[in-house]
């Protein structure tokens, strides 16, 4: 399905320093991305938590950011900020644009391309889609009280590249192994919805669900954050007083 993105914030990135700029304040590592390709990533605060969620393409001789439409005043003050010294231009860029969304694995992996969409990402199929994939939405499945190694981007983290801001944390809890909580995907056998508590044996209070659709067969798919104790994968867990298989992201 072609789900339309003409809404969301999109940046024009330019100059001489773009590629060094970009590299010591991102989760990506943009050295390494080459031409053509593109990779989503993070802006993290100094505590290395989630300030906004976005994809980067690098197009030759410019980068095209993208992220979410509420992200996109935050997300360019957040450049500016830090652009004090640097040879970057910022430069918004609007039009029709979508993602070709085919299965869970391709949500993450479809480039912006220009054209446009005719499925809007709040329709059921669409959200059907995101939740199977674990694809963020910022504000709902993500914000500044979450580290990037709790949610999905951490399959983009790479802990091989250099200095970036909130790099630190990051690597420490990472060296350390030590997380304590991590999204899931939950196929729930019954009816619930976001902010419901999730139970486990363990544990009374084992997380918390984000996102929630009618699968349409009778029972609800979900993202949830899952305390250690109840994230393993095939496990189960109480919603609403009803059984949930836990799934790792994404899942079909």
């Amino acid at each position: 399905m072609k789900i339309d993105r003409s809404s969301w914030g999109r940046l024009r990135i330019t100059g001489g320093d773009r590629v060094r700029f970009l590299q010591g304040l991102t989760t990506i590592n943009v050295e390494q991305l080459a031409a053509g390709g593109h990779a989503w990533g993070a802006i993290l605060n100094p505590k290395g938590r989630v300030l906004s969620v976005i994809d980067l393409a690098n197009l030759g001789d410019e980068f095209l950011l993208a992220c979410e439409p509420q992200l996109a005043d935050k997300t360019r003050a957040l450049l500016e900020r830090y652009a004090v010294m640097d040879d970057v231009v910022f430069e918004a860029v609007t039009g029709p644009a979508f993602q070709l969304w085919e299965d869970p694995v391709s949500v993450w992996r479809a480039p912006f391309e220009g054209g446009a969409g005719d499925v809007r990402e709040t329709d059921v199929a669409a959200e059907r889609l995101r939740i199977r994939a674990g694809f963020l939405r910022y504000g709902v499945d993500v914000d500044e009280d979450h580290f990037p190694f709790e949610t999905p981007l951490a399959q983009f983290l790479d802990y091989g590249k250099g200095c970036y801001v909130g790099q630190e944390p990051v690597f420490r809890v990472h060296a350390q192994g030590n997380a304590a909580r991590t999204l899931r995907g939950l196929v729930i056998e019954g009816a619930a919805a976001a902010g419901a508590t999730i139970k486990h044996a363990a544990k009374d209070n084992a997380g918390t669900v984000t996102s929630a659709v009618d699968a349409g067969d009778g029972t609800t798919l979900a993202l949830g954050y899952l305390h250690r104790t109840a994230w393993e994968v095939g496990g189960t867990v109480e919603i609403n007083g009803h059984r949930a298989t836990v799934r790792e992201l994404p899942f079909s």
